[in-house]
């Protein structure tokens, strides 16, 4: 069968992708920006990439028409400005017009639990998006999860995150909120399992764990398996702004997608029950065993996707292309070079750069960065990599994107995420004599960039030289 795979760079797209293929699936993928899904290790007769914007609907002309299913996997969740039920709406709305002038026999949507008479601000989006694909020709199968525990999803990295810092929790009354966690393993089964099902044509499903839990007992339970005693003290004193804050400050989240978790907590998350998983042949998998699973991803290195790869910001929106040319005037540049001891390690070290393996020189220092960014409303240096040695362009890597990377080029280009009054880049690159050059580019916006950058000037020097130095393995 021929697909249509939107949201495919999302984390739910990337894995998905893989499984359609290995069932023998056609994909057409549909992104925004074709630089941030990297297909080469697909067959180029079974996977394609077409770029086209839901908002735009001149661009989904370019998609083909003679697809024989469609997934709808868009979501605008961590918007950090306008209002994203309105943009969700017209998404659909652009989408359903589309898939009216195809011959698909199917679109599979995948929203959230909606059972309860008041739903946040997240689930009604969710709900009105399910509404207006019912509006196509095209029969609808929606299923509906709650919570998705998977290495790199934004609910797991949020856990792991306040159980590993926080030894005793004082923590928001939606604690007690009950829910029904999901194994993305599992999700990504349901999704690939209802596919030519006509039996689900124009119905929902919710897809759920076997494990009713509260959050407070998650985060104790996870303690449990990673061997930490930890202490949750519930207390009614935190107002729904205090808890994103809470969330925000403590966890990798974004403050827009931490407003929107902690609206969505406030209510309790309990599945209509069905037979979707029997008829699929699905063992559903417990709560401990899918926090099992993630780690075991995490270990060996083959973590698909992050909650993080999938942002919405000025970085996607323009295009991850339009940053690869670094300004040569009007900036101020840092640039060190350093021959390389031994160059094949020295392109480890750069490809291995940031998350739990630090920065190489006054990790403190940089720690103290993203503490500021943090106090700004910046993503900070919580986010990480989802891979402790490969990156990819549109990867997170703290509170750098990843714009290039090529090991054939011995090149490593980054941009910057951090809160600035100005834009900046990093760049490392080996050349063909063995010298590794790291550059930093900083073009100011205004007085106060230039300010920042003379301030900077003395951390930058010493910084930037040791980091060198530790790659260069001097």
């Amino acid at each position: 069968m021929k697909i249509l795979l939107t949201g495919s760079t999302g984390y739910i797209g990337k894995r998905l992708l893989p499984a359609l293929l290995d069932n023998g699936h056609e994909v057409v993928c549909m992104v925004r920006d074709k630089d941030r899904l990297d297909i080469k290790k697909y067959k180029p007769e079974q996977v394609t990439i077409v770029e086209a914007d839901l908002m735009k609907p001149a661009t989904l002309k370019q998609l083909p028409k003679d697809i024989d299913a469609a997934y709808y996997l868009v979501h605008s969740m961590s918007m950090s400005g306008g209002d994203f039920s309105k943009e969700e709406k017209r998404s659909a709305e652009h989408f359903v017009e589309f898939m009216d002038g195809t011959k698909a026999e199917q679109i599979i949507y995948m929203g959230g639990i909606t059972n309860e008479q008041q739903l946040s601000k997240h689930l009604e989006s969710r709900k009105a998006v399910e509404e207006e694909l019912r509006k196509s020709k095209v029969p609808v199968t929606a299923l509906r999860a709650g919570i998705v525990i998977g290495s790199g999803s934004a609910s797991f990295e949020i856990i792991r995150d306040l159980v590993e810092k926080l030894p005793v929790m004082v923590a928001p009354r939606w604690l007690k909120t009950k829910c029904q966690p999901i194994a993305i393993r599992n999700v990504v089964q349901f999704l690939s399992g209802v596919l030519h099902k006509k039996y689900t044509y124009d119905k929902h499903f919710d897809i759920y764990g076997p494990d009713t839990l509260t959050y407070k007992q998650m985060l104790l339970q996870f303690g449990q398996l990673r061997k930490l005693k930890r202490k949750v003290i519930v207390v009614p004193l935190f107002t729904p702004r205090l808890s994103s804050y809470w969330l925000y400050f403590v966890t990798s989240t974004s403050y827009p997608l931490a407003k929107n978790l902690v609206d969505s907590m406030k209510v309790d998350v309990i599945a209509e029950e069905n037979d979707l998983a029997k008829r699929l042949h699905i063992e559903l998998i417990p709560y401990k065993e899918a926090i099992k699973m993630a780690f075991e991803k995490i270990e060996q290195n083959m973590v698909l996707s992050s909650w993080n790869d999938a942002g919405d910001n000025r970085i996607f929106a323009k295009g991850l292309a339009t940053h690869i040319e670094i300004p040569k005037f009007g900036v101020f540049t840092n640039r060190q070079t350093q021959e390389a001891k031994d160059p094949a390690t020295a392109l480890e070290r750069i490809f291995s750069i940031g998350g739990r393996n630090g920065w190489y020189y006054a990790n403190w220092l940089w720690g103290f960065r993203g503490f500021l960014d943090r106090l700004f409303g910046g993503v900070g240096l919580r986010r990480g990599r989802k891979n402790a040695a490969e990156v990819a362009p549109g990867d997170a890597l703290d509170f750098w994107r990843v714009i290039y990377a090529s090991r054939e080029e011995k090149r490593l280009l980054l941009y910057a995420e951090m809160k600035l009054p100005g834009e900046a880049w990093l760049e490392f690159k080996i050349d063909d004599k063995n010298c590794v050059a790291q550059t930093a580019t900083f073009r100011p916006l205004g007085i106060g960039g230039r300010l920042y950058w003379y301030a900077m000037l003395p951390f930058h020097y010493f910084i930037f030289r040791g980091m060198l130095n530790k790659i260069a393995g001097k």
